[in-house]
C-alpha cells in the first residue's frame, strides 16, 4: 500500500517543476528586458548630456571669439550675425553670434556708456544658410545659448 500512494503522489506532481521552470524563466527574461531598457535610455541621456555640455562650450567660444574681435577692432560692433568657425573638438557645432550696442545715458545726462550685448547660439543642425538656431530640427538636435553684456 505505501508503494502505491508514493507513486500516486509522484504522477500527481509531474508537471509541477515543469510549470516552475516555466515561471522562472519568464520572470528572469522580463528582470533582462528591464535591465536592457535601462542601460539604452542612461546610455542616451549620457550622449545628450556630453553634446549638451559641448554646445555650452561652443556657445562660450563663441563669446570669448567675439569679445576677442571687440577689443581687437577698436569696440567696433556691427549688430550683423556671423558665424564662428570652432576648432577640432567642438567641429560639429556651429554658432552663430550677434552684437548689439545699446545707447545708455547716465544721469548726469553727459556720460554716454553704450554697454555691449553678445549673444552666441551654438547648435549640432544648424538650418541651411549655416545658422542657429533651426526652427525645424532633427531628432538630436541640441542648442545652447550664451549672452555676455560688456
Amino acid at each position: 500500500m505505501k508503494g502505491s500512494s508514493v507513486a500516486r503522489r509522484l504522477r500527481r506532481s509531474r508537471g509541477v517543476s515543469i510549470v516552475t521552470a516555466i515561471f522562472l524563466l519568464v520572470v528572469l527574461s522580463g528582470i533582462g528586458a528591464a535591465i536592457v531598457t535601462l542601460t539604452t535610455a542612461q546610455h542616451t541621456s549620457s550622449a545628450y548630456e556630453i553634446l549638451g555640455a559641448r554646445a555650452y562650450e561652443a556657445a562660450r567660444t563663441g563669446v570669448d571669439v567675439s569679445m576677442h574681435r571687440l577689443a581687437s577692432a577698436a569696440n567696433i560692433c556691427t549688430g550683423v550675425a556671423e558665424n564662428v568657425v570652432m576648432p577640432a573638438p567642438l567641429a560639429p557645432f556651429t554658432v552663430t553670434v550677434t552684437c548689439s550696442r545699446t545707447a545708455l545715458l547716465m544721469n548726469d545726462g553727459v556720460t554716454d556708456l553704450a554697454p555691449v550685448r553678445i549673444t552666441a547660439t551654438a547648435c549640432n543642425q544648424p538650418t541651411a544658410a549655416g545658422a542657429c538656431p533651426n526652427p525645424a530640427p532633427g531628432l538630436d538636435y541640441v542648442q545652447r545659448v550664451v549672452q555676455a553684456t560688456l
